[in-house]
């Protein structure tokens, strides 16, 4: 579903953020990609959605290339980031019926949709409040929804566990199953290591721009804990350093 090829980001100063990464995220499966502040995980995030440029490398989605064919690469793929800046004088459902009209959603098949992502994120009530009143785990919760509305190929989080509680990280575990086991695949990062080792079918270490390990979950974590592994890595990184 997703094929990154020896891509590389540079900031100011020709530092990269991202140095030769090559990343397969299979169909059908849910990545993990794991890394600590720094590493480079938002940044190859938003370049896999089309939110930052770069020049080295490739990125492909579903064999569409995002440079070459961005606006098919985009159309079969959905991007919530840590932050979701959402537009404040929209209320829920306005916000909802906005996103579908972009993506050009049947009628009956938002309604649908809708209908079933608020009503088990229980925001059915309060869809027709302004943003402006919402919190931040209730506008987590809506970006949620305006992403699995769009039934995307590829959905790809940073840090989607941040801001919800208990209940709504159990649903949006359920949605993610749900998706892989239509055929799409999950890519997301995350600090929440034994999230990570439970619910992922793969894992992506990314240390310094690089990364580090890659492969099936029960063999990046062996015997140890997927937290052990990370702590491991980590300490190997300031060896090197």
């Amino acid at each position: 579903m997703l094929e990154i090829r020896n891509f590389s980001k540079s900031y100011t100063g020709n530092k990269k953020a991202v140095d030769g990464l090559n990343l397969t995220v299979p169909d059908g499966q849910i990545t993990g990609f794991i890394g600590h502040n720094g590493a480079g995980k938002t940044t190859t995030l938003r370049c896999v959605a089309g939110i930052l440029d770069f020049r080295e490398g490739s990125i492909l989605i579903d064999g569409k290339d995002i440079h070459k064919e961005p606006v098919e690469a985009k159309r079969i793929t959905a991007f919530l980031p840590d932050n979701p800046e959402l537009y404040d004088f929209m209320t829920g459902i306005k916000y909802l019926k906005f996103v579908a009209d972009l993506y050009r959603l049947p009628a009956d098949v938002r309604t649908e949709r809708i209908g079933r992502y608020a009503d088990a994120f229980e925001m059915t009530g309060v869809l027709g409040s302004q943003l402006s009143g919402y919190s931040h785990g209730m506008k987590q919760k809506l970006a949620l929804i305006s992403a699995l509305i769009r039934a995307p190929k590829l959905l790809v989080l940073d840090e989607p566990f941040v801001g919800l509680d208990p209940q709504a990280a159990f649903v949006m575990k359920q949605f993610l199953k749900e998706i892989c086991s239509n055929g799409g695949s999950v890519l997301f990062s995350t600090h929440v290591l034994e999230v990570a080792e439970k619910l992922c079918d793969r894992i992506a270490i990314i240390r310094g721009g690089k990364l580090v390990e890659e492969g099936p979950t029960e063999q990046i974590v062996g015997k140890e804990s997927l937290e052990a592994v990370f702590m491991e890595l980590a300490q190997e990184g300031k060896e090197d350093a």
